[in-house]
């Protein structure tokens, strides 16, 4: 099997299913119980909130443990939505993000808020005068994706934040498709969204970063966990799995982000030479991890069945709306047409890939676009 698909999903790492195992078994009690035996899960669980802000530089109270990088999201942009509307009720974001910003966007024009989408090059990227012209005295908010999750395209968030310190909007990033593979500086970021099953944790545990200066409204009232902000009882094994994941990951993007590189820019290169395919995505300004590209006259779900025929395991853009066989929302502000947008599929790779199985890839795709391409003839 080859799995190219990890920007939906990565494979679990052994050790981290193993400590999620461990800590679900020996410290199943409640961390919110009185007795000894839930304090001991009250310490692990704040170790590993400890453990989760050392790696990205915070402080252990800035760490807020949630269920999904949708609800981090979620909670980033209605909590400061809610909490901050006598200030303003202006908020700013891209055309291109995901859809648990863009939908919460639109939710939020309905309750009277203001949203501006700003536009993308033809790479996907924000111009940061942009977002200069566009910022009021009533914005609150703005939230800007790192890594763009169908084309790999990362945004210009330092130049981004250097505009936001002269404005007393808070500034949101998505960075659940970039904590794995591409450094980002929390310098002027007031809130971070990550997912741990994007950085081969498990589904159901991520976290949001959120400074100290910054207030949210709680949109998940009851008995007042994670300070308030998000209630319910704490899954203290998937922070502590959470916590390995995260560490493992960084580890491997130091040792292994450049072997990455290589095998991307190697495919890309492989894909350009096969007839009528095009890449949507611009390497020189993308994640290591991801491609995007058509091949004209084909739709991608086609693509994406007959390689799996072949044990190969692609996406059509984002897994969060390719049921819909829609085009790509982030292709189209980017320009590309209805019908290539339509036949996009997307490689997204891990720090397991090999070369191998990048040459594997290129043969069995030619091969599956000769077989359709005689089909059609």
């Amino acid at each position: 099997m080859i799995y190219f698909d990890n920007s939906a999903t990565t494979k679990p790492y052994p050790a981290v299913i193993e400590t999620y195992t461990k800590a679900a078994s020996v410290y199943f009690a409640n961390p919110s119980s009185l007795h000894a035996f839930g304090q001991k899960s009250r310490e692990l669980h704040e170790q590993a909130r400890k453990q989760v802000a050392q790696l990205v530089d915070v402080k252990n109270e800035e760490i807020i443990f949630t269920a999904s990088g949708t609800e981090s999201n979620n909670l980033a942009i209605k909590g400061t939505a809610h909490q901050y509307k006598n200030r303003g009720k202006h908020l700013i974001t891209s055309q291109v993000e995901h859809p648990s910003v863009k939908e919460v966007m639109k939710d939020l024009e309905k309750d009277g808020f203001s949203v501006t989408y700003l536009p993308v090059d033809q790479s996907g990227r924000v111009n940061p005068r942009d977002l200069e012209e566009e910022l009021r005295e009533d914005t609150i908010l703005v939230s800007v994706m790192h890594v763009n999750n169908e084309v790999g395209t990362i945004q210009p968030i330092k130049e981004l934040a250097e505009i936001m310190k002269r404005h007393s909007a808070f500034f949101h990033v998505d960075n659940v498709q970039g904590m794995a593979t591409t450094e980002l500086s929390l310098q002027s970021i007031d809130l971070m969204s990550v997912s741990g099953h994007k950085l081969h944790g498990l589904r159901g545990t991520a976290f949001l970063y959120k400074n100290k200066a910054v207030s949210l409204h709680p949109e998940v009232l009851g008995g007042g966990q994670e300070f308030g902000l998000r209630s319910g009882t704490e899954n203290t094994a998937g922070a502590v799995a959470l916590a390995k994941a995260l560490r493992l990951t960084l580890q491997r993007q130091s040792e292994k982000r450049s072997d990455m590189l290589m095998l991307r820019n190697y495919l890309a290169e492989e894909l350009v030479k096969l007839d009528g395919v095009t890449l949507h995505t611009e390497t020189s300004v993308s994640a290591p991890h991801i491609l995007c590209f058509s091949a004209k006259g084909h739709r991608g779900e086609v693509l994406v069945h007959a390689l799996e025929e072949k044990d190969i395991f692609v996406s059509t853009t984002s897994a969060c709306s390719s049921r819909a066989k829609l085009a790509s929302s982030t292709l189209k502000a980017m320009g590309v047409s209805d019908s290539d947008a339509q036949g996009a599929i997307r490689l997204s790779l891990s720090y397991e890939n090999t070369k191998l199985e990048a040459e594997q890839f290129i043969e069995s795709f030619r091969a599956v676009l000769q077989k359709i391409n005689e089909v059609v003839k």
